[in-house]
């Protein structure tokens, strides 16, 4: 689709630019630990969900990551949202641009940003939109290729949910997975701050996207979280980075190792055959739910009957505990059966709908 940036790279900085002090203090103590950055990233404008909080310091915070590049040659980058904002990050020589989840669920905003980059071909990063669609985040960056940008990359950020879990931020790891399924040179970073919204939290995140072959990570660092004006609950201090990334174990696609290769393929050989028993079942499930439907249909009873969805999911998620599945696990599987049973029950195909 695009062209490909460096696929090696770790982005860090503040949440949000205060002040001209804590940024240089900031980048200082990352470099004086010997933490090699691709770009020190900081917020200018910040899309504050609610009026009269700190919303950024604005244009004059670009001077200060600029004098901040120039005392240490390290490429900085910051969050645009409009095209007034990429004008005044050009002009400052901001190296790159990243694009918020807020940006990335708007077509319009998007087209105007990628209209002014046109003949301007830096670095874009696009964070994944706040809802988890994929054809939004893919929609941003067929937008910026038609415009000429050749190095983009996409920023895994997590999604908004209604349920109630340990992240800010959901990480739904499927949706990115399938974004590089479909665009497979397309770079892929994590941003563990915005997911968990804890710093405590961010070592674990950035391992798993490491385990699933990310290309990097975006890192929130301040150098005083505890004062920070934004997010100070999940941003960590340079000490605490360089400590994080010492840590990461890095994983490969694939070893050369004949032990691990020959035990692979037969694990791999056996979860074939129980994968083939799964879609025998479901067809044998599915057969049993349209005769169902076509009961009920015949003695007009509702097709719907909460209760009963209740009672399966319950009892089902009960049973899945004790062989030491995930409720969230079972509860997604019968989601996902749930909308298949529908869309094989609705009027159009037999005249009847069913659900259980």
């Amino acid at each position: 689709m695009c062209g490909e940036i460096d696929k090696t790279f770790l982005i860090a900085g503040p949440c949000s630019a205060e002040s001209e002090h804590q940024i240089l203090t900031t980048i200082k103590a990352i470099i004086e630990l010997d933490i090699k950055l691709n770009y020190f990233r900081a917020g200018i404008w910040k899309p504050r969900t609610r009026p009269n909080s700190f919303e950024g310091v604005g244009t004059k915070g670009l001077k200060w990551l600029q004098k901040a590049k120039e005392l240490y040659n390290i490429p900085v980058c910051v969050e645009v949202a409009t095209t007034v904002h990429v004008e005044e990050s050009l002009k400052y020589g901001i190296d790159a641009l990243w694009l918020g989840a807020r940006t990335t669920s708007n077509p319009i905003i998007i087209q105007e940003i990628a209209n002014s980059l046109k003949g301007v071909d830096i670095p874009i990063f696009v964070k994944n939109p706040i809802n988890p669609d994929i054809e939004l985040w893919l929609g941003a960056f067929e937008r910026l290729c038609n415009s000429g940008i050749t190095k983009l990359c996409a920023i895994h950020r997590g999604f908004s949910s209604h349920e109630t879990n340990a992240y800010r931020n959901d990480p739904i790891w499927e949706i990115p997975m399938k974004l590089k399924r479909i665009i497979p040179d397309l770079p892929l970073i994590c941003d563990p701050s915005h997911i968990t919204g804890n710093s405590e939290m961010i070592f674990s995140i950035s391992q798993r996207s490491l385990d699933f072959l990310f290309d990097g990570l975006m890192i929130e660092v301040h150098v005083n979280p505890t004062m920070a004006l934004t997010d100070k609950k999940q941003q960590l201090a340079p000490r605490q980075l360089k400590d994080l990334l010492n840590q990461l174990i890095p994983k490969n696609a694939s070893t050369k190792n004949s032990n691990y290769l020959l035990k692979i393929e037969t694990l791999r050989r056996d979860i074939d055959k129980f994968d083939k028993k799964l879609v025998e079942i479901l067809a044998n499930r599915l057969e049993i739910s349209k005769q169902i439907g076509s009961l009920k249909d015949k003695n007009r009873v509702a097709q719907y009957q909460p209760t009963r969805w209740e009672n399966v999911i319950e009892a089902n998620m009960k049973y899945g505990k004790s062989l030491g599945v995930s409720s969230k696990l079972i509860k997604k599987m019968y989601q996902c059966i749930h909308e298949e049973s529908l869309e094989e029950q609705t009027p159009d195909r037999n005249g009847s709908i069913n659900i259980l």
